[in-house]
């Protein structure tokens, strides 16, 4: 089924599914589903998560069958690079194809910013941190020359310079791409389409996230119109049928009601009442089958509500204005220097929001915060006072064989109680508390995850990378709760959205230092652009004002020769050269 018809690049789709059903057990994931892609799409596969986006995605893949239905592919072998929403490479998987030769894997994953990678020893790639890992895998699957990309949450650990490299990659790529993330930026940046799997169904939109939503909303408010439109005519048309009933009753009783022997003998005025009852019962039959005819023929259905999902952080107790403060602050492992005589500093309440590329020592800061990790210079001072709660990106440090309330490890009623009702505002079915980790989702288990902070009440929030994973209306209704929390917030992120919704203040890592700066992340952007386009700008003057002095000292020795010295044409031919080279400078 598909809510929009949709228009394309091209006339000819170059994948076409038709009535695809995939069923586990006895719960049905989609039923029905056909759409055409076609070979300049920029998709975007957005929903819940557990609808069957990534299921969607294998099918189409072809690492699993679809229960009925077919895809139809114009050319046959067809190849489509797949990015896993938790891809794991290691040194092993680089290596020499046909398909993706060394080379071209190091190339390309030196343009996601791995630089030197033939430098490295092989137990670097032992340790890869989440964002190395994806950027080798990305590197790994342009290097194959798919025809088509589909990538599962590709923005994960991906620093600023790495979203908008795989934007720009994304652009140049020749074939249809489809993308499963819940990055509202990136798919407002990267997408021209969007597929919505939503109860089994899928629906199509134009544009990219932010116009979905638009249309998305607009139709749900057309669509609530028009119910509340049919609702009034059919309380209009029942208040009716009820008067009618009611005259229909009365005139029933005059029919049957005894009378004197004079009035019994006017069996006319009996007669006229049991016509009169009997007409009112075939006008209320009439308007009833009618009505129903109506309902069944154009019945508006009331558009269900987007999830809602609902969170609850208190923080207690006054703290003092400054809770962190750094002097000095360095950190180097060895000879590789992160940051050095870094000042800064973080208030009770503020909303901080962390900014650098991957490897700047963002992550070993939030370990010297949690005190894990000492510096190597300077000074790192915590109010001793705080309670500081810590979301890590990592996921798996869940025990595989517990289900979430054995996780939660609670004892006493009202907690379970709590624990239960927020695991279901979140999203999580009853049946899928009993599940083991291991069988759930990546969302699924980050839900477990934030249920157990919530739970508790803390000072500090730290929020390594907390949408990953997170469908859309989840990101958004904790977003809206952030903002709420009256302690501190520390967040690393790569969700610009999320980001430039929460954070007031910044600390960025560049230039292997820390800087404070009191700003959003909209202003910091715009004051980097300027400050780029000021640098753009220094440098073209500084290259006129070269030119500028040479044609100066050209204009010098021409004037001391004669037209036809044998200096003087070589002079001219640097003059005109000079003056080109100017010319195309200032364009």
């Amino acid at each position: 089924m598909c809510a929009n018809k949709i228009s394309s690049y091209n006339s000819i789709p170059v994948i076409m599914a038709r009535d695809l059903q995939k069923s586990f057990g006895e719960k049905t994931v989609f039923s029905n589903i056909g759409f055409d892609i076609y070979q300049q799409d920029r998709i975007g596969l957005v929903g819940l998560n557990g609808t069957g986006k990534t299921t969607l995605a294998n099918i189409l893949f072809g690492s699993i069958q679809a229960d009925k239905g077919t895809i139809e592919r114009m050319k046959d072998p067809y190849r489509i690079g797949y990015l896993h929403q938790s891809a794991d490479y290691s040194v092993s998987d680089i290596h020499v194809t046909d398909k993706s030769p060394e080379e071209e894997v190091l190339h390309q994953a030196s343009r996601l910013g791995l630089s030197k990678l033939h430098e490295w020893q092989p137990e670097r790639f032992d340790s890869l941190s989440g964002g190395e890992s994806l950027k080798l895998s990305l590197a790994k699957i342009w290097s194959s020359k798919p025809d088509m990309l589909i990538l599962d949450e590709p923005t994960n650990h991906l620093d600023l310079q790495g979203i908008e490299w795989l934007i720009g990659l994304i652009g140049q790529f020749s074939g249809p791409v489809m993308i499963i993330s819940h990055d509202r930026h990136f798919l407002d940046q990267a997408v021209g389409r969007i597929f919505e799997l939503q109860e089994g169904i899928i629906s199509m939109y134009n544009g990219n996230y932010t116009a979905y939503r638009e249309q998305k909303q607009k139709n749900y408010d057309d669509q609530l119109h028009q119910f509340d439109v049919q609702q009034r005519e059919i309380e209009r048309i029942e208040h009716h049928m009820a008067n009618l009933k009611k005259w229909s009753e009365k005139a029933h009783r005059e029919s049957t009601k005894g009378g004197s022997p004079s009035e019994n003998r006017q069996m006319g005025f009996k007669e006229y009442h049991r016509v009169k009852a009997k007409k009112m019962d075939q006008q209320v039959k009439s308007k009833m089958k009618r009505l129903q005819q109506e309902l069944d023929k154009n019945k508006i259905e009331k558009p269900a509500e987007e999830a809602k999902v609902h969170f609850q952080f208190d923080s207690s107790g006054k703290r003092g204005k400054r809770i962190i403060e750094a002097k000095n602050l360095s950190k180097r492992f060895g000879d590789r220097i992160l940051f050095k005589d870094s000042q800064f500093y973080i208030k009770h309440g503020e909303k901080i929001g962390i900014l650098g590329s991957n490897g700047s020592g963002k992550t070993t800061l939030i370990r010297m915060l949690l005190e894990e990790v000492s510096p190597s210079d300077g000074e790192l001072w915590i109010s001793s006072t705080l309670k500081i709660a810590y979301l890590s990106q990592a996921i798996n440090d869940l025990p595989l064989t517990k289900n979430a309330m054995e996780v939660l490890d609670l004892s006493e009623r009202e907690q379970i109680y709590k624990a239960r009702t927020l695991l279901a505002n979140l999203g999580m079915k009853e049946a899928k508390l009993n599940q083991p980790i291991g069988q759930l989702s990546m969302g699924e288990r980050i839900r477990v995850k934030l249920t157990d902070m919530l739970l508790k009440e803390y000072d500090v929030l730290i929020l390594d990378e907390p949408t990953n994973h997170l469908d859309l209306p989840s990101r958004e209704q904790f977003e809206k709760t952030l903002k709420e929390f009256t302690g501190t917030l520390i967040i690393i992120s790569h969700d610009l959205y999320f980001l430039e919704k929460l954070s007031t203040r910044l600390l960025v890592f560049e230039n292997n230092k820390i800087t404070r700066f009191e700003m959003n992340l909209k202003e910091y952007l715009m004051k980097s652009r300027s400050a780029e386009q000021k640098k753009d700008h220094d440098s073209i003057k500084e290259q006129i004002m070269v030119i500028d002095n040479r044609i100066n000292a050209v204009l010098g020795e021409l004037s001391l020769l004669a037209p036809g010295d044998s200096k003087y044409a070589q002079l001219d031919k640097e003059f005109n050269a000079l003056l080109n080279e100017k010319k195309n400078i200032i364009k």
